[in-house]
């Protein structure tokens, strides 16, 4: 049941009509925009680029790009103004971005941890809108050395080497490359195919924000939170913050950020006060899955071999960052995990629980007519037996035949890159 749980977190964690259009070239702001050393420098670049989206595919492409990169940096100052210290867990998703140190953070208070994630959103939403903008058949191609692309993680109006888009990834991937070791380019060229790519990333992160949002969770915040900003004069700080304001790493690195986290997973009890958004997010997801589609006819469609991020079996070749190439046997096994995604958020596939046979439980309910979510009564079983129903229930071998054809690097890694 947990390798399926983990499928479920995967499909978790605008199809235009085709038409030739003439080959983009890469516009002078691209460049800028994509090797900017100052925010200034960048901001003005994406200006450009947005103001001329609207009549030239490659600025949209572009300025799409720019405008997902800044969705992350709003998220990053956001939590770099009030001292956040990243927790390094999977359980938390959005708050993995590796941003450093505030010896003089400001206080943060529920309205404005929400407000951060509303603008995260929001611009998420715009770069997700300008890419859906670019023509299907728009022959982009911007080559982008992703050592020289990056954001401005602590507010200091400048975009170093180590804020590169190449430093953040090697971050968040466990056991993945290291910038610092890396070769000293990564360049890529990126096409009309990872554009579907990265609109469904951006799809991907409105559902985290969306379901956050569709509920009140300050009784977590005010309870828990404390462990991820140990000096933002959160109400439990006082007493419960070591004296020395602990230390960053690993929730399970201090005795006291584990006893939090157990606080914080206790609390996970939240009212729902946005429905819309909960529907919202089970119809980002379902973007997310029709965009990777969309993704992988266009990179089959390919007859190039040109830098690849994501290549197509025909393309042969490692992706120096992830150092993973892809067969016809991952393509065709992740083209069915979206379909048994798909059939799971559509509620023609039931998802099961571990203690309950014969039923198992409507994930499109459980976004389209939503109920307070409480973490571990849905583990337990309570919190979901409004959505329990008779039907066709997701098997373990269902799973277990996708995961074979990903072979040692496992079916999640795969996932996290192919999206």
């Amino acid at each position: 049941m947990t390798r399926i749980a983990g499928l479920m977190a995967a499909a978790l964690f605008l199809c235009l009509p085709s038409f030739p259009v003439a080959a983009a070239e890469m516009p002078a702001a691209a460049n800028t925009l994509f090797e900017a050393k100052t925010v200034s420098e960048r901001n003005t670049a994406l200006s450009a680029l947005e103001a001329a989206a609207p009549n030239d595919p490659a600025s949209a492409y572009a300025a799409g790009a720019g405008e997902f990169f800044t969705a992350l940096e709003i998220l990053a100052s956001g939590l770099h103004r009030h001292g956040f210290e990243s927790p390094q867990s999977f359980m938390l998703p959005l708050m993995r971005l590796p941003v450093p140190g505030n010896p003089n953070p400001e206080p943060l208070t529920y309205e404005e941890f929400r407000a951060i994630l509303v603008a995260f959103r929001d611009r998420l939403e715009k770069s997700a809108a300008t890419l859906a903008s670019v023509p299907a058949g728009a022959d982009i191609g911007m080559a982008v050395d992703l050592t020289r692309t990056g954001i401005d993680l602590n507010e200091d109006g400048n975009i170093a080497p180590d804020e590169s888009i190449a430093a953040i990834m090697a971050s968040l991937s466990r056991g993945g490359v290291d910038a610092s070791d890396a070769a000293p380019s990564l360049a890529f060229r990126f096409d009309r195919a990872d554009g579907y790519w990265l609109q469904g990333y951006a799809e991907f992160l409105m559902a985290q924000a969306d379901f956050w949002l569709a509920h009140d969770f300050k009784a977590m915040f005010d309870g828990s939170f404390h462990m991820l900003f140990p000096r933002a004069k959160l109400p439990l700080q006082d007493a419960l913050v070591p004296p020395d304001g602990g230390m960053s790493g690993s929730i399970f690195a201090s005795e006291w950020r584990f006893a939090d986290f157990i606080s914080l997973v206790h609390l996970v009890n939240w009212p729902v006060i946005e429905p819309e958004r909960r529907q919202a997010a089970r119809r980002h997801l379902l973007e997310m899955i029709r965009l990777s589609r969309q993704d992988w006819k266009a990179i089959r469609a390919e007859t190039d071999n040109d830098h690849e991020w994501l290549p197509g079996p025909q393309q042969k070749g490692v992706n120096p960052l992830t150092g993973l190439e892809v067969g016809e046997e991952q393509v065709q096994a992740w083209l069915t995990a979206l379909t048994m995604a798909e059939d799971l958020l559509e509620g023609r596939v039931l998802l099961p629980h571990f203690r309950i046979a014969g039923k198992g439980i409507n994930m499109k309910r459980f976004f389209d007519e939503p109920k307070p979510f409480d973490l571990v009564l849905s583990i337990t079983g309570p919190a979901i037996a409004p959505y329990l129903e008779s039907g066709k229930i997701l098997t373990s071998e269902d799973f277990d035949q996708i995961q074979r054809e990903f072979g040692g690097a496992g079916f999640l890694t795969f996932a996290l890159w192919f999206n």
